[in-house]
C-alpha cells in the first residue's frame, strides 16, 4: 500500500462530496484522572488455544496512558502482554494481583466476568 492511503482511517470511499479525509480522524479523549476511571478486569480463555489471559479494559484517555499502564502491568506480573483496541491483555491469571495494585494507585476497578 502506498503511502498516500494509510492515513485515511479504514475510509475507502464517500460518495459525500463535502467529505475531507482530515476530518474522519478522531481526536484523542483527554485521560479522566485515575478516580474517575471505571476498570474491569476479566479472564478471558476463548480462542486462545485454552491459555488465560487478564484482560483490563474500560480505560478512558489517550494511548499513551493506556501503554503506560499496560507496562506497569506486565512489570508487575512478570509477565508478557499488550495493549490492544483499548485494552491491556494480561498472559495468565492474575486479575487478584491487577486488581490490588489498581485500587493501590487510586483507580476505581473490579473484578468482571465469571
Amino acid at each position: 500500500m502506498s503511502n498516500k492511503n494509510k492515513n485515511k482511517g479504514g475510509m475507502v470511499f464517500s460518495t459525500d462530496p463535502d467529505f475531507n479525509y482530515d476530518s474522519f480522524n478522531g481526536e484523542e479523549v483527554e485521560t479522566l484522572p485515575k478516580n474517575k476511571q471505571d476498570l474491569r478486569i476479566f479472564l478471558d480463555k476463548k480462542n486462545r488455544a485454552g491459555k488465560a489471559v487478564s484482560i483490563v479494559n474500560g480505560f478512558v484517555g489517550k494511548d499513551d496512558d493506556l501503554n503506560a499502564l499496560g507496562s506497569a502491568l506486565k512489570k508487575l506480573c512478570g509477565v508478557g502482554g499488550s495493549v490492544k483496541e483499548g485494552e491491556v491483555l494480561i498472559q495468565g491469571d492474575f486479575r487478584d494481583k491487577i486488581l490490588a495494585y489498581l485500587v493501590k494507585e487510586g483507580y476505581k476497578a473490579k473484578k468482571a466476568g465469571g
